[in-house]
């Protein structure tokens, strides 16, 4: 079975040979397993056995696409935002419309010019179309985009504040990701179109679930409505304690959620899996706080056999992932445990590794 025909038939809730595995690692830790397999960080991911093959075209590229190698170092994306990398992360160090005037918000040009070379970052993907799941990731959307214009704290006083006026910007934000959207959808066989606009932190939504559904959840359909119109998945992406707007995300036509914060409240994986799960999928739910990083390999397992039991007690629906990227501090152990308990074998990584290894010699 192809990891194509994998991830399409647990979609489907039909039976595979294996669940589908989506891992994320923080930079260092991925580092460390190319050195223990002997290969270029880039090939680690297929090393492993994911099923999943994605690539970033809007503002996320920035965040994840663009690698530095030492802490320190910046750049300056497409958008204007600066990013410097901070324990292996690039974060922003500088929002380009942080003291902007009404007038200055207005005049801002979102980057269209580059649409044509940010969705170009597809193409590598498509040697892989026949036998992996490809992803087109389009995230941050709404929300999420303009804060990283603005400044997290200006965008929530102002939500309050000048609303219309924010309402405006995030409508700009989103014009800019479905024409990405509709882009890669023309010109790309894609199985998902992934979205991501964060919107809550750790305890609670980062703004009223009313206040999001009035501003953000109409714009995020029209984005959901540009996979829905190409016939493929829709995938969604938000970090945090999100439980209050998931029925509002399967309204809008989400048919994946992602990561699943599992130590958030109401964010419980098969509580979630018990309420939703005859209309979405999840992604998520390895627990990259406690147990993946502080506990024995035994403890990893017995958690990762009890979250894939649970999460396809209706034959499917779930794909295997991480709540959060891999920390560096995760033993080896635990990593291999729990890719031994979805089905894969520290075996069968190394084999894949050598001939990775075999296949650039050439």
């Amino acid at each position: 079975m192809t990891s194509k025909e994998r991830v399409h038939l647990t979609l489907q809730r039909k039976p595979v040979d294996r669940v589908p595995v989506f891992m994320w690692y923080h930079p260092q830790t991925t580092k460390r397993l190319g050195n223990i397999l002997e290969i270029p960080a880039g090939y680690v991911s297929l090393a492993m056995g994911d099923d999943i093959r994605q690539a970033w075209v809007s503002n996320n590229h920035a965040m994840e696409g663009i690698v530095h190698e030492r802490d320190g170092e910046s750049h300056v994306d497409d958008w204007q935002i600066e990013w410097t990398c901070s324990n292996g992360f690039n974060q922003i160090s500088k929002y380009p419309l942080e003291d902007a005037g009404e007038g200055r918000l207005l005049e801002y040009e979102f980057p269209f010019d580059r649409v044509e070379s940010l969705v170009d970052l597809i193409k590598p993907l498509m040697e892989l179309k026949d036998d992996y799941f490809i992803g087109c990731d389009v995230s941050p959307c709404v929300f999420e985009m303009y804060w990283r214009l603005r400044g997290m704290e200006r965008t929530l006083t102002e939500i309050a504040l000048t609303p219309d006026l924010t309402q405006e910007m995030l409508k700009r934000c989103t014009e800019f990701s479905i024409e990405l959207s509709e882009k890669a959808c023309e010109r790309f066989d894609l199985d998902w179109l992934w979205l991501g606009d964060d919107a809550a932190g750790q305890q609670s939504m980062l703004m009223h679930p009313q206040t999001w559904r009035q501003m953000v959840k109409p714009l995020l359909k029209r984005s959901a409505d540009v996979g829905k119109r190409h016939g493929i998945y829709v995938a969604f992406h938000s970090c945090g304690a999100i439980r209050p707007i998931i029925e509002d995300l399967i309204e809008i036509g989400v048919d994946v959620l992602n990561p699943i914060q599992c130590n958030c409240p109401g964010m419980e994986p098969l509580e979630l899996k018990s309420q939703f799960g005859e209309d979405l999928a999840f992604m998520g739910g390895i627990d990259t706080q406690d147990v993946l990083p502080n506990g024995t390999s035994a403890q990893v397992r017995r958690a990762t056999a009890r979250l894939l039991e649970g999460m396809t007690t209706d034959g499917g629906g779930y794909i295997l992932a991480a709540s959060h990227a891999v920390p560096p501090e995760t033993p080896d152990d635990n990593i291999f445990a729990m890719y031994d308990e979805a089905g894969i074998t520290r075996e069968e990584i190394f084999d894949r590794a050598a001939q990775i290894r075999k296949s650039l010699q050439c």
